[in-house]
């Protein structure tokens, strides 16, 4: 019997470890969980416009998460590259998108804290896995991970903005994601010139 006991304990200590190291937080969720009950809160209307404006308010506090989550994604592998490519092509890419996403991030963190949506303060977990994907590769390899990510990542983020420029029900929040358009397509159009000869590289 006791070492039933004994082994029944082991067993509930191996699945509460285990659940333990699965368990990943995902910063964007938990900021975005944050959000949702601020929204609960303040919309406790139950009727159908009270719906739909807290579907409203879910969509831009969503855009906004995610889009702080991405550009912190862009400053921060941006700076790792820039120190340790070795191209010309993927450090100018670097360091044009550590100036560019450091600005668009201080805006959207201003417009945060007007709408008083929390951000996450750490990259979320897809932002950790891009991060993981490019910095673990070296030299050549490198270079050519940043840049399919990053060509990626921008027809997806111009995506993204187009729609929030249009359906985000604030509009200090359409006018950011207007505003950050036609940066994101620039960075498009680098990337996409500079491809070919990171590309070529060996």
């Amino acid at each position: 019997m006791k070492s039933l006991f004994l082994n029944g304990l082991w067993a509930a200590a191996f699945l509460a470890g285990t659940a333990a190291c699965n368990s990943n937080p995902d910063s964007v969720k938990d900021a975005q969980a944050v959000n949702e009950k601020k929204i609960e809160a303040g919309t406790p209307d139950s009727t159908s416009a009270g719906s739909d404006l807290k579907d409203a308010r879910e969509y831009d506090t969503e855009f906004m998460t995610k889009a702080a989550s991405g550009g912190m994604l862009e400053v921060q592998l941006g700076q790792a590259v820039a120190k340790n490519a070795v191209s010309p092509q993927a450090k100018d890419i670097a360091n044009r998108m550590v100036t560019d996403h450091t600005k668009a991030n201080d805006e959207l963190k201003a417009l945060a804290a007007k709408m008083n949506v929390t951000l996450p303060t750490t990259l979320g977990n897809d932002a950790q896995s891009t991060y993981k994907d490019v910095t673990e590769k070296k030299g050549v390899a490198m270079d050519k991970e940043y840049v399919s990510k990053m060509e990626s990542d921008h027809k997806d983020d111009i995506k993204a903005y187009e729609e929030a420029s249009t359906k985000a029900a604030s509009p200090e929040l359409r006018a950011f994601a207007a505003k950050t358009l036609p940066t994101l397509r620039e960075h498009l159009t680098m990337i996409e010139k500079d491809k070919p000869a990171i590309e070529a590289l060996k």
